[in-house]
């Protein structure tokens, strides 16, 4: 398997060797901490000491183009479309129901067949048909999706998630709802978007720079306070004054990892920075070393980091 591993990295698998993988990760949380040590050897060897001399040059060459397939086309290495279902929409043709998965640390980016483009985040889940009926557009979304969605005025586009409905026309905004967690959030960047619980009891219109989030579940309107934070969709975590607590719980979401911290007092700082997702969280953690004094320790098997 470790080979047909390091084709899925390189980015050099076929379709049906990108499924294989994608559902063998799946089936275990064993698989997915085998994955990531072959992952962590082979971004290792792109910086190779060896190989030092000619960095720069290897740089341009080498390493740029293989980030720049890795991310930017993030369905032919960390994605693919799993099992599709079929049914009729009173057509002689099936829709089928297509699933794409990201796995921690990754985003995508995908076009529906509305035109519609949705930007996925880490361990985040899409399900949406291959075509969309005449007088509806349904997706259904497990985690954070921001989505540019291409204006039809009579067929209203919907985000269903295990916690409310997100409903829309055509605009830009993002949706934040893991299944396995508690918060749910909506923020608006341009258009209308109406939120909605399931018995539709409860119903919230925003406007652009507007932001809802669910508080013992109710609805909260607010404002956008650091539009910087949907530049997740191009691969980069940026904070802007965020408790250093904030920050783990972001970073135990996106790398599907636990982290304990047991020195309290660094949780009362705060800290604004830009940082890149696929460089993963040591890296991360070894840029605030730089400000705070702390070391932490890392348990793989038990998918493990200990700050002390």
């Amino acid at each position: 398997m470790d080979e047909l591993l390091m084709k899925y990295i390189k980015g050099e698998t076929t379709p049906e060797e990108r499924e294989k993988v994608v559902r063998w990760l799946d089936e275990d949380p064993e698989h997915m901490h085998q994955y990531r040590s072959l992952r962590k050897l082979y971004d290792i060897s792109l910086w190779s000491p060896i190989e030092e001399t000619r960095q720069e040059e290897k740089q341009t060459r080498t390493f740029k183009p293989v980030w720049i397939e890795f991310l930017k086309v993030a369905a032919v290495i960390l994605i693919t479309f799993l099992g599709t279902k079929a049914f009729f929409d009173g057509k002689d043709d099936p829709v089928n129901m297509q699933t794409v998965i990201v796995p921690a640390g990754q985003w995508a980016e995908l076009l529906l067949a509305d035109g519609t483009k949705v930007w996925l985040n880490s361990r985040s889940k899409l399900k949406f048909p291959d075509r969309f009926q005449k007088d509806a557009r349904k997706v259904e979304l497990d985690g954070e999706g921001y989505f540019e969605v291409t204006h039809q005025e009579e067929v209203p586009f919907t985000v269903h998630t295990s916690k409310y409905d997100v409903k829309v026309l055509g605009t830009e905004f993002n949706v934040k709802a893991y299944k396995d967690k508690e918060q749910f959030e909506t923020s608006l960047l341009k258009g209308s978007v109406e939120v909605s619980n399931a018995n539709k009891s409860q119903t919230i219109r925003l406007k652009p720079d507007e932001q809802v989030v669910s508080d013992g579940g109710q609805l909260v309107r607010s404002t956008i306070q650091n539009k910087n934070y949907f530049r997740w969709k191009e691969g980069l975590l940026c904070l802007d004054d965020e408790s250093i607590g904030s920050l783990i719980e972001k970073l135990e979401l996106y790398y599907d990892v636990n982290i304990v911290v047991q020195r309290p007092s660094l949780m009362k700082y705060h800290y604004s920075g830009k940082f890149r997702i696929r460089d993963g969280v040591e890296h991360v953690l070894k840029v605030l070393q730089l400000k705070h004094k702390f070391t932490y320790i890392e348990e793989e098997e038990q998918n493990l980091i200990i700050i002390k």
